[in-house]
């Protein structure tokens, strides 16, 4: 469940949500409300296939048509390499906020630090355990700038509803943000490895997926008072770094340092959510759980050193990652319905709630929308 949350949250959650805030003020509550609500749709799907049939969704893909897992597989890869290099990146730049330390050292001992929980003799333990303490501490910090910031509550409470602006982009780059590429999957593939799998233990499966949903939720909507609260007391963010010149000005130098925290404890997650999803696209339930963590190891020290030889990732290489997620979600999502739809004998025979499928037809719909507009953005690269 916070392997999900958090592998969401990262650098590019902060900076987009502190970006929109800025430019639409307290209409973003609205845009926040229906990502959430076609977030809970796909997750709910995803979860819910991925557990019942006890598959990775690599390899549902190649039951259904040989050799789609794999290419699956592949997108996945290519958009988590290049987005590590952007989470290594971010957790430089949060331990120079913190300490004053230089990025590029900051980001490599970040991408020691992850190598150091897939090297312990207790990797599954380790990695849980930092996700939920990462996770709440971003939650803590971030809910502290929020209350030090003063935000209008009741303005962002009536656009949540009544929005004076509605931005369609602005909602399906929050939507392509939190349930993209490689995120769709960590907490689903994670939840196979504790064995909580079949039929049995579907309505379990269900809650951890819808809670991992509003564990974001909570972190996006508290981001987005925290920057309210300073954007509606008339502080213009500088252009160069919008989320910690809003945390300096809510908090002064004490909101530096706590915005040093957040962002190093989300991109430290990322880039541990990014390597184990990208890893479990590669392997098998039959594959020993040694070997996954040394290819996650190996993951995360490949992307540290393209990091340190780049020294951050290239706008356009972003882009095209980000165009990568826009297209991972349709081709995914599409494979998830196929298998609860007419695939009963790869779900052990489970009877797949109508209802369930109705929802996520709907969010589909959605998914095939960011689909075209990642293949624009294909196009204009």
């Amino acid at each position: 469940m916070f392997l999900m949350a958090t592998s969401a949250i990262g650098p590019g959650f902060i900076t987009q949500t502190t970006t929109f805030t800025a430019r639409l003020g307290a209409a973003f509550a609205f845009a926040i409300l229906i990502s959430i609500l076609v977030d809970v749709a796909v997750q709910l799907n995803v979860w819910r296939v991925v557990g019942v049939s006890g598959k990775r969704v690599n390899e549902l893909g190649n039951s259904v048509v040989p050799g789609l897992g794999w290419a699956l597989a592949a997108l996945v890869v290519a958009g988590g390499v290049v987005f590590n290099i952007g989470n290594i990146g971010g957790s430089g730049l949060g331990t120079e906020a913190m300490f004053g330390l230089d990025a590029k050292i900051g980001g490599a001992i970040s991408a020691l630090v992850a190598i150091g929980i897939f090297l312990s003799k207790k990797a599954g333990v380790a990695l849980d355990r930092i996700v939920v303490v990462l996770g709440a501490a971003m939650i803590l910090l971030t809910g502290y700038v929020a209350v030090v910031s003063g935000p209008p509550v009741l303005d962002a409470l009536r656009n949540t509803i009544a929005p004076e602006t509605v931005d369609l982009l602005v909602i399906t780059t929050l939507i392509g943000g939190t349930v993209g590429g490689y995120i769709t999957y960590a907490g689903a593939h994670r939840l196979l490895d504790s064995g909580l799998t079949g039929p049995s233990h579907a309505r379990a499966i269900a809650r951890s997926s819808v809670i991992g949903i509003l564990v974001t939720a909570v972190m996006r909507v508290l981001l987005f008072l925290a920057v309210l609260g300073v954007v509606a007391g008339g502080v213009t963010l500088a252009k160069d770094n919008p989320s910690a010149s809003a945390f300096q000005a809510a908090a002064g130098q004490v909101g530096l340092r706590v915005f040093g925290i957040i962002l190093w404890a989300a991109s430290l997650t990322s880039v541990i959510g990014a390597a184990y999803t990208s890893v479990s696209f590669l392997t098998t339930r039959r594959t020993r759980e040694r070997t996954r963590n040394l290819l996650t190891v190996g993951f995360i020290a490949g992307c540290a050193v393209l990091y340190l030889v780049i020294g951050a990732a290239p706008v356009k290489l972003l882009v095209f990652a980000g165009a990568f997620n826009g297209l991972i979600l349709p081709v995914g999502f599409t494979l998830v319905l196929w298998v609860a739809w007419r695939r009963r004998d790869l779900l052990e025979g489970y009877r797949y709630p109508a209802w369930l499928l109705g929802v996520g037809v709907l969010a589909w719909l959605v998914t095939l929308y960011l689909g075209y507009a990642a293949l624009t953005s294909l196009g204009n690269l």
